[in-house]
């Protein structure tokens, strides 16, 4: 008879299952750390593009004399909290741009970097907050990177904290200034004993994985509701967007004569959907090639259709997809072909600056070390130690659980608990992923605002120039900027009838402030075209009327 398998053995085998297991996780959750310095630098950029984008529209999108007044905001959101609404002038939203942009810049040079990354997530927060009707995809992705982030290394290299690291000659001053800077991880500590070197090892955490994740699932939900629309599975969805010209912009004004290559384009981007848990699956070189074929499609969609900086954000978001071979060979072949010389120089500024950022640092003024004083630093050396666990580990867990219970829930296939809800609610990150899905948009919008001035005479006060219903040669030049599209496209929305209302208070109150003839009403038309992309021929025109105000009455808020 065979003998029974031992205890023992059972045991050991159980154990090397489980490091066998515990290995593949590891590899496929691992992040160099100079991809999490590559996402830190593209994270403080887009954050300052982001706002200065942003500012172009501050007083319309953002203030009480635009186009959501803080009476309004509060009256139709009213679980809100932002701090840009505690003031609706136009200097307080800018005083509150230029410290964002202040913290973002000191995130992309890796200063304070995980104060600097939580702090840049809750200014992003309320800035989003204060006008809801303006944000898109690409506003919800920069936020959940922004939060990941949080718990990742990113100033492990690259950056003035790990010059200043470098620099510290006294351990105890280490101590106190990680206590200060929100504690790095380990991680942080043991993958950057230098500025530059070269030799750091690959993060695996929790909160990589998460990172990683963030992603994949967005893909992932995206594909699963463009399966239920037929022209994604007909491969015409993308000869449709093209046609709609109040997206498309530089190349896409021409790329539509070329249907065949969009139906191509339509077919690759559905495969790449549904290859996407490859980005998990894969490491090494294999992830790579996955990771940039997403790339070179976002970069598509950047020189093709104007929406905002999603396709930017997308790109920043895959650099912790490239692990470390990639980075090992792009440093060899920067080491062989780069511009040696000048990288050696801009890194002996970058560490000088830092060098004298950590100078400053440790001259400036601190407590005299009295017995109370090194009591205190105790302590909170030891509610760092404690805290590490929950911060590093256990946050993480529960975030990575809600953020695939909640793409789950978008496709039908899971639902998230009622306290799993309102936490995802309050950090803003609902796993809600329909970008053209499950339909592309298939017409042309554009939108006429005449407006009856007091000489009798008849003005186009949203595009201040004569009133016509016709189809514009460019129909994007319509549109100041992306967001302002979006937000139109939102006030056209059945849900958001109130907006329409408030949209013709702000165009009323714009031409008086701004024109010499006051305008005494104001009514609002969305039209619309839609054109076979094959044919060019009309398939369906109309005409919406949106609202009708009378700019001498008093502020109107439909119930």
């Amino acid at each position: 008879m065979p003998r029974s398998l031992s205890v023992a053995t059972v045991r050991s085998r159980f154990s090397a299952v489980v490091r066998r297991l515990s290995a593949a996780v590891a590899a496929r959750s691992a992040v160099d750390p100079r991809a999490l310095a590559a996402f830190r630098i593209g994270l403080g950029t887009l954050l300052i593009a982001d706002l200065l984008r942003r500012s172009r529209s501050l007083t319309a999108f953002y203030t009480d004399a635009g186009v959501l007044p803080r009476r309004a905001l509060f009256a139709d959101y009213s679980g809100t909290y932002s701090l840009h609404a505690l003031s609706g002038e136009p200097w307080a939203v800018a005083s509150l741009f230029a410290v964002a942009g202040a913290v973002a810049l000191a995130l992309a040079v890796g200063y304070r970097t995980r104060l600097a990354t939580a702090v840049s997530w809750l200014l992003l927060l309320f800035l989003q907050a204060r006008n809801p009707m303006v944000l898109n995809a690409g506003d919800a992705l920069l936020a959940m990177l922004l939060f990941w982030g949080v718990f990742l290394p990113l100033g492990a290299r690259w950056s003035v904290d790990a010059i200043r690291r470098a620099a510290a000659a006294n351990p105890e001053d280490d101590a106190i200034a990680d206590a200060a800077d929100g504690v790095e991880d380990d991680a942080a500590s043991e993958t950057a004993p230098s500025p530059g070197g070269p030799h750091a090892a690959a993060i695996a955490t929790v909160a990589s994985l998460g990172v990683l994740l963030q992603m994949l699932v967005m893909y992932v939900t995206n594909g699963v509701h463009k399966l239920e629309g037929d022209l994604w599975m007909g491969g015409e969805a993308v000869a449709y967007v093209m046609q709609a010209d109040h997206f498309t912009y530089l190349l896409g004004d021409h790329i539509a004569a070329f249907p065949t290559l969009l139906r191509a384009a339509t077919y690759v981007w559905v495969a790449l959907l549904f290859a996407s848990p490859l980005l998990i699956l894969s490491t090494g070189y294999s992830r790579a090639v996955v990771a940039s074929l997403f790339v070179g499609m976002h970069l598509g969609m950047a020189v093709t259709m104007r929406i905002d900086l999603f396709p930017v954000i997308a790109v920043v978001g895959f650099i912790p997809f490239y692990q470390t071979p990639v980075w090992d060979a792009a440093a060899r072949a920067v080491d062989r072909f780069g511009p040696t010389e000048a990288l050696d120089r801009w890194r002996a500024g970058f560490e000088s600056a830092g060098r004298a950022i950590a100078s400053l640092d440790a001259s400036a003024p601190r407590p005299t070390p009295t017995d109370r004083l090194a009591g205190l630093t105790d302590g909170v050396t030891a509610g760092v130690e404690r805290g590490r666990l929950l911060f590093s580990t256990v946050i993480p867990v529960f975030f990575v659980v809600l953020i695939v219970l909640s793409s789950a829930q978008s496709v039908g296939y899971g639902e998230v608990p009622d306290p799993g809800e309102e936490v995802l609610e309050t950090v803003e990150m609902d796993q809600h992923w329909q970008m053209f899905a499950p339909e592309p948009v298939r017409t042309t919008r554009w939108f006429v605002a005449p407006g009856v001035l007091e000489n009798g005479s008849e003005r186009d006060v949203l595009h201040d120039g004569d009133v016509s219903m016709d189809r514009p040669p460019d129909v994007d030049a319509t549109y100041p900027t992306a967001r302002w599209r979006k937000y139109l496209s939102n006030v056209y929305s059945g849900d958001n009838e109130n907006h329409r209302s408030y949209l013709a208070n702000y165009l009323c109150a714009e031409w008086n402030r701004t024109h010499a003839t006051d305008v005494e009403t104001v009514t609002v038309y969305q039209l619309y075209e839609r054109t076979d992309p094959y044919n060019g021929s009309v398939r369906a025109a109309n005409e919406f009327e949106l609202v009708e105000y009378d700019c001498s009455g008093e502020f109107v808020q439909n119930e």
